[in-house]
């Protein structure tokens, strides 16, 4: 009965996950616990489970005697968790520069080759896609599951900004040019140049992020 439970609050987290992810259920907004359970054909107490877990992700909040709610992450989160990621990716990439075969840059360098189609292309989704790819190639080849386990973590929270910093003006094109940065020097197997680049890289993502967001305000308060 145990693995049955922990199968459907495992599937019940996974779906309340993606709807999470997908903006069907919004930052901020209440989870109706009776509605979710006829959603997914599934009982109270593997649903509360999977609440727990999610909340634990740092996906959703609790309050107490009103239930949980999708979390919503503040500029002062995205300001704290930043600097955070880019120390973490930028240890990947030192990891991973030491670590890879000639085979793993090989396929790597494709990765960056469809990385650069879509950024000619201006195909904003795809480059989203691949760039996602090529971070967790990396991840994948620093080969140190704590640091991927932590980094996992993260992305979940960042995920819930729905982030859109590529439409920042210039972006693409400089977001493209970090990562060939990054790959230039796990190339050449310089650690130090390849965690230093993937910090850089990260950083100014979150620079493009908070000069979307001024712009932002700048037009509602217009």
């Amino acid at each position: 009965m145990r693995v049955v439970l922990n199968s459907l609050h495992d599937e019940a987290a996974s779906q309340l996950r993606e709807r999470i992810f997908s903006g069907e259920l919004a930052p901020g907004s209440y989870l109706d616990e009776p509605a979710l359970c006829a959603a997914l054909g599934i009982s109270r107490t593997p649903l509360r489970e999977a609440l727990k877990v999610l909340t634990a992700e740092g996906l959703l909040r609790h309050e107490p005697r009103r239930g949980c709610f999708v979390a919503e992450v503040t500029e002062r989160d995205l300001d704290e968790i930043f600097p955070v990621i880019a120390l973490l990716e930028g240890r990947c990439a030192f990891e991973a520069a030491g670590n890879a075969s000639d085979a793993e840059l090989a396929a790597l360098e494709q990765l960056h080759d469809k990385l650069q189609r879509a950024a000619r292309a201006k195909r904003i989704n795809e480059y989203y896609a691949v760039n996602y790819a090529i971070h967790e190639a990396i991840i994948a080849l620093a080969d140190n599951r704590w640091l991927a386990q932590v980094i996992g973590d993260l992305r979940k929270i960042l995920k819930l900004a729905r982030q859109q910093q590529l439409r920042a003006p210039g972006r693409l094109e400089q977001s493209l040019s970090e990562h060939l940065a990054v790959f230039a020097a796990l190339k050449a197997r310089d650690a130090e140049g390849a965690e230093a680049a993937m910090r850089t890289h990260l950083t100014r993502q979150r620079v493009a992020l908070r000069e979307l967001a001024r712009q932002q305000k700048s037009r509602l308060s217009a």
